[in-house]
């Protein structure tokens, strides 16, 4: 029987640390009138951490939220992204950051670039906590990147298995 308790790769203070020196490096990037938009469901709490890191770098964005599903509970993609929430609010004319948990296939972080840029995005910008190796070229990499992640079942700050332990404060693996 394996250890359902995950080995710990990023503490939760370093998690913090790799936050905020994101946001320094995004801050000069963007405006007040950026719309944040955040990958649901796993890219809630990156989201809501660089956007507070970035508030105190005086970027003070508006928000929203995009729902895609391609894993459902699995372990691995189904190769196919689900729109299950659209955006809320307008980013015709405005740039756009979108912020997700992990960037392993590029397939949900592919799907939303495309709809916000369709959306009349003056510029769409792509931020990730964890980028994960891949076999094969993805069809776009992201802009800005917390962490360099190992190819590992990765679990906490977002992420999950089956819906579960996406609370932890820290990243772990369960593999």
């Amino acid at each position: 029987m394996t250890d359902p308790t995950p080995a710990v790769l990023i503490a939760e203070d370093e998690v913090a640390r790799r936050v905020d020196a994101l946001a320094a490096e995004i801050a000069p990037r963007i405006d007040d009138e950026t719309v944040v938009v955040c990958l649901l469901t796993g890219g809630l709490w990156f989201a809501a951490d660089l956007t507070r890191a970035l508030a105190r770098r005086g970027r003070l964005v508006r928000f929203d939220a995009l729902w895609l599903a391609s894993y459902k509970d699995e372990r691995q993609s189904s190769g196919r992204c689900e729109v299950r929430a659209d955006l809320q609010r307008p980013v015709a004319g405005r740039k756009a950051l979108i912020v997700d948990d992990v960037f392993d296939t590029g397939l949900s972080l592919s799907e939303a670039y495309r709809l916000v840029r369709d959306s009349g995005a003056s510029e769409v910008l792509t931020a990730v906590f964890a980028r994960k190796p891949w076999p094969t070229p993805r069809s776009m990499e992201p802009d800005f990147v917390a962490w360099e992640a190992p190819g590992r079942f990765l679990v906490g700050y977002g992420l999950d298995v089956a819906g579960t332990l996406r609370g932890l404060p820290y990243i772990g693996a369960m593999d």
